[in-house]
């Protein structure tokens, strides 16, 4: 499955108030579902030392699955394919990196 192929099916399991013009519920719950990546690795630092063991690996799979269907959601109200989204990222980054200026802070480097 490619990002278009995923986008399409997560948008139709997509259920919540004024679809394709609330940027608001996929963009709250985008920030939830990676709040609860981050917990989960901080449980893991703390209760095992940093050792991911299979069934933690289970679990952020899961709350991972759940960030890509906020932000393939946030996409579609956004008008943009996710794989358009991906694609221009990984230019950006390129970008960056044969300026060498992958390091540092700000939007525009």
């Amino acid at each position: 499955m490619n990002f278009n192929e995923y986008q399409i099916e997560a948008r139709k399991t997509a259920i919540y108030p004024n679809i394709g013009k609330n940027l608001y519920y996929p963009t709250l719950g985008l920030c939830g579902e990676s709040g609860e990546v981050a917990e989960k690795i901080k449980k893991i630092s703390r209760d095992s030392n940093g050792l991911v063991t299979p069934e933690k690996r289970v679990e952020l799979k899961k709350e991972l699955g759940d960030v890509l269907w906020y932000l393939s959601n946030l996409s579609s109200e956004l008008g943009l394919s996710l794989n358009d989204v991906a694609m221009s990222n990984i230019s950006k980054l390129k970008e960056r990196q044969n300026s060498n200026k992958l390091h540092g802070s700000g939007d525009n480097r």
